[in-house]
């Protein structure tokens, strides 16, 4: 969706387009984010404003199974409307169908996958898509390369985005930013490390393709490797497991000290959660990058 706000002097609006271009000519990574319930939702749009950071607010693969796509859109939509932070409600994975129907809902920012599909027919597909999303208005963030789930046992070279397969797609589909793999996983696995990032295969990829990058499955990664990552030529970093981790905290927290209401365990969840994604805004670069866009008085009657 693109970063929008109603005030009482009318709507400022600012396009997904142009924060992934400042972000690419600045050297720094805007995150992408997953909301589950209401709580994770206001959590990430508070750590957004404590930060005066950009944030995508993305309806993933979690929630929408479990509430429906336009449900999930509704919710965020009704919390981002009483926020302050500069917000774009984002698709991510999402499949033809929910494409189409997210085009219907009103979002003006997808991410289609189409791994599934052999290299030729993902070019096919995937410039379908495009027309019909920028026919719409639609900012579109595609996928190539392979990520593995968190202990899959993996070839990496047969998961890295491969730099020639990606010159190509992004040439022939005409998407507007590229999500690539670099050694990243989805998902964490506490108390062991990661594998360490490609840096180079960001590098190769780089030189040959001038939309934006994007990296997703940061959780777990070590700080000085995303500064690598976004220092190579990352504009956009997904992030979730981390901050699920620091709600989860905070649940566990309080009813380890014996019954509480829900709503007392939740709010702490959301305390953490806050601190959790406001660090990795300090880490990717987009705290204080908010203020080039029109700032938004807050409801002082607003209970989170």
């Amino acid at each position: 969706m693109i970063l929008t706000k109603n005030t009482g002097n009318g709507t400022a609006a600012i396009s997904t387009r142009e924060v992934m271009q400042r972000a690419q000519s600045g050297g720094w990574a805007v995150g992408g984010y997953n909301m589950h319930n209401p709580e994770t939702t206001q959590a990430l749009l508070k750590a957004a404003e404590k930060t005066q950071s950009p944030i995508f607010m993305q309806i993933g693969r979690a929630i929408i199974p479990h509430m429906g796509l336009k449900a999930a859109f509704e919710m965020t939509k009704r919390i981002t409307d009483e926020s302050d932070a500069p917000f774009i409600i984002h698709l991510d994975h999402g499949s033809e169908e929910e494409v189409i129907e997210a085009i219907n809902l009103g979002f003006k920012s997808i991410m289609f996958d189409g791994a599934h599909y052999p290299f030729e027919e993902n070019i096919k597909v995937t410039r379908e898509i495009v027309k019909r999303c920028h026919d719409n208005d639609v900012y579109v963030e595609a996928e190539l390369g392979r990520i593995p789930d968190v202990g899959q046992k993996v070839n990496w070279k047969d998961f890295y985005t491969d730099v020639h397969e990606a010159e190509r797609y992004a040439n022939e589909t005409g998407i507007d930013s590229l999500a690539i793999s670099c050694g990243i996983v989805h998902g964490v696995i506490p108390d062991i490390a990661p594998e360490p990032l490609a840096i180079e295969v960001v590098r190769n990829i780089r030189k040959v393709v001038s939309i934006p990058l994007v990296m997703h499955g940061a959780s777990g990664v070590p700080d000085h490797e995303i500064s690598e990552v976004i220092a190579a030529g990352v504009s956009k970093i997904n992030a979730d497991t981390d901050l699920r981790f620091a709600f989860r905290k905070g649940i566990e927290e309080v009813w380890a000290k014996g019954d509480a209401q829900l709503e007392v365990a939740m709010s702490l969840g959301r305390e953490y959660m806050v601190s959790a994604t406001a660090q990795k805004m300090e880490l990717f670069g987009s705290a204080g990058k908010a203020t080039v866009f029109e700032k938004f008085s807050i409801d002082s009657s607003r209970k989170w």
